[in-house]
């Protein structure tokens, strides 16, 4: 399994839909059209909008802008080679030259093309190239293809988020009687509540209904079993030794950031454990990161940040309703803020970061511990390569490492590293798609401190 390709010796090559039957293979043929199609449907449903909003302008737009994603979507199904992008936005240059460094992995005898060249480059391209679309054609130019779906998760798990703001609210009532056994225990919950919060994928599902309808702390211990690498006592070993005095005397701001993945359900358990994290003194900072345009369907942007916020004010429940209020305060003091960098949607490797984004890798190396939700996350960080299941996270992350970080994710893509011998075999012989059905979970961390 283990290759050399030209990135350097021992390190195996990326995963590319050149496999036929592969993962991503199915992923290029069958499921990214399918997402193409139905942003195609979107827009042409909201046509009438465009027109009472913008008139016959509006009306246009909507046109040329299916003209392109429909051309996009036979580029795509045809293996036509890559494109320049030409819409002028701040990060074309840095893509275009993304682009000519693949080529140049590649070789000049054939183009960087959909099925030839890396899943993980040419998924993201596709999103790009989305975002062009609609940024060539003023004035739909702001319209998020995504939106429906995402609120639409949000509004179908309310039950679940009004369970866990009870919860959390629970919790508050007793704060300060808790002994750190039990404020463990409660971590640990609202933790994996996160981590099972990303199944909620609507990218993985090509848009369709995926929502929580259950309550989320009732189903930890029957989905325990499931999670394959448990690093949780490790993170909380980091969030308690980062509890430290200042030369002062005063205690020193812990800082954790977390970089989310969607929006829907698994944001909304993100921001209740956000929320336990200061509320229990764990941290006195949280630095959210999203996208800057809607991105692989559910991704969380500043839009829905604020959205999901106001709509949790709104609620008319009243422990969820006042979690919201808590969240706008949090906002408001500065104890949480968010961020959106050009960085979280390119197609770089995460261990690219510290050279082709040094002022985003100086901001995470000003946290404690960075979270990272979801799979685009996990292929990122370990690059998306074929790499050994036993291979260490350390290696795969090939020098990444801002801060202490933690990866929980659910499995929907065929990448996972450190996994004990004979784990990932065994798994295979029991369900052959153990790596992308979304029914298997890690929580794995890794530190440059212990190195």
């Amino acid at each position: 399994m283990m290759a050399t390709d030209q990135i350097g010796y021992g390190v195996p090559p990326s995963l590319s839909a050149k496999v036929t039957g592969s993962f991503a293979y199915l992923t290029i043929r069958d499921r990214l059209p399918t997402i193409l199609t139905k942003v195609i449907d979107t827009i042409h449903r909201n046509k009438n909008t465009f027109f009472e909003e913008y008139g016959e302008e509006g009306i246009n737009a909507e046109k040329q802008t299916i003209s392109l994603l429909s051309k996009l979507r036979n580029e795509l199904q045809t293996d036509k080679p890559v494109l320049v992008l030409t819409d002028g936005l701040p990060d074309v240059e840095c893509w275009n030259q993304y682009l000519q460094r693949q080529q140049k992995l590649q070789g000049e005898q054939e183009s960087v093309s959909w099925f030839k060249s890396p899943w993980l480059y040419v998924e993201c391209y596709m999103y790009r190239r989305i975002q062009e679309a609609l940024w060539l054609n003023p004035p739909i130019t702001d319209f998020d293809v995504f939106n429906e779906g995402k609120t639409q998760s949000f509004y179908e798990s309310q039950q679940a988020t009004m369970a866990l703001c009870t919860f959390l609210e629970e919790i508050h009532k007793n704060m300060g009687k808790l002994s750190k056994n039990q404020l463990f225990e409660y971590f640990n919950k609202l933790f994996q509540v996160s981590l099972w919060g990303n199944k909620c994928d609507l990218s993985i599902s090509a848009g369709q209904e995926n929502s929580q309808k259950t309550s989320p702390i009732e189903s930890l211990d029957s989905l325990r079993p499931f999670i394959l690498v448990d690093d949780s006592g490790l993170v909380w070993s980091t969030l308690i030794s980062s509890q430290r005095l200042e030369e002062s005397g005063k205690h020193a701001a812990v800082r954790v950031d977390i970089v989310l993945d969607n929006a829907g359900f698994e944001l909304a358990t993100d921001l209740v454990l956000a929320d336990f994290l200061v509320s229990s003194g764990l941290a006195q900072q949280i630095h959210f990161h999203g996208k800057s345009f809607p991105w692989f369907v559910s991704d969380v942007t500043a839009n829905d940040f604020q959205w999901t916020i106001r709509q949790t004010m709104a609620a008319n429940h009243k422990w969820m309703s006042k979690r919201g209020y808590e969240w706008q305060g949090y906002l408001k003091d500065g104890v949480w803020c968010y961020h959106d960098h050009p960085f979280w949607t390119q197609p770089h490797e995460f261990c690219d970061m510290a050279t082709d984004a040094p002022d985003l890798y100086a901001t995470l190396q000003e946290a404690d511990l960075v979270l990272f939700k979801g799979d685009l996350n996990y292929r990122k960080l370990t690059g998306d390569r074929d790499w050994d299941h036993t291979v260490a996270f350390s290696s795969a992350l090939r020098g990444f490492g801002p801060a202490p970080l933690c990866s929980l994710r659910t499995l929907k893509a065929n990448v996972q590293v450190g996994l004990q011998p004979g784990q990932g075999e065994k798994l295979t012989s029991q369900d052959p798609n153990w790596m992308i059905s979304g029914k298997y979970a890690i929580i794995q961390f890794y530190s440059p401190k212990s190195e």
